[in-house]
């Protein structure tokens, strides 16, 4: 969609509310997680009232966070499955870091670097609600053999650490790229920002705007 203004709508209210609360919920959930992980961030505690209200806490922020996520990446996995130009896109991986916009092949919505990331969170969404729930005292942990148990806290804590990785870069890249933020904030985004950045997402909508 593009307005009068000659700006393109990228995100609807409704995805941007979906990501923001999702957002916020992570967010919750991470220093829950962290505060329980290593005696040295038990500080931490503190933001939710102490120990034992942190780990009751924790469990809900997680599944909440699991089932909104769940809803957002159902919205935008259509537009996440690699497409030839998205490995064209990889081979000039040096390019994009140096900002050698020139030699970058040109990409839809999101970037190769983007979908990745995408699945990368939607897996490691799946692993921490699923041994979560494995070890989620005194209510699932009891159908669980000990050992299934230790294996969980295990992959639930790598999963985590990869997930914390994984945003940390998603917000770096969200200040990195000028206009994506606005983009976040505003849902719209310049038509110089499309056609920069997501070419031919650039083109695609340029041609629903003129069969309109």
């Amino acid at each position: 969609m593009v307005n009068e203004n000659d700006m393109v709508l990228r995100y609807t209210p409704s995805q941007r509310s979906n990501h923001w609360v999702v957002a916020i919920l992570f967010f919750l959930a991470a220093f829950s997680g962290l505060a329980l992980f290593h005696p040295s961030l038990f500080w931490l505690t503190n933001l939710f009232g102490g120990g034992a209200w942190t780990r009751i806490l924790h469990p809900f922020f997680g599944v909440a966070m699991f089932l909104l996520f769940l809803i957002l990446a159902l919205r935008f996995m259509g537009h996440n499955f690699m497409k030839s130009y998205d490995f064209k896109w990889l081979a000039h991986l040096k390019d994009v870091i140096v900002g050698n916009e020139e030699k970058i092949p040109p990409v839809g919505r999101y970037n190769a670097g983007q979908k990745l990331l995408f699945w990368v969170m939607v897996w490691c969404m799946i692993a921490l609600v699923v041994t979560g729930i494995m070890f989620w005292r005194p209510w699932f942990n009891g159908y669980f053999a000990i050992e299934l148990q230790r294996l969980a806290v295990l992959i639930h804590a790598l999963s985590a650490w990869i997930l914390i990785a994984g945003i940390m870069v998603h917000i770096y890249a969200a200040f990195w790229v000028k206009g994506t933020m606005r983009g976040m904030l505003s849902g719209w985004v310049s038509r110089y920002w499309a056609k920069a950045h997501h070419p031919l997402w650039h083109d695609e909508i340029s041609e629903e705007k003129h069969h309109s």
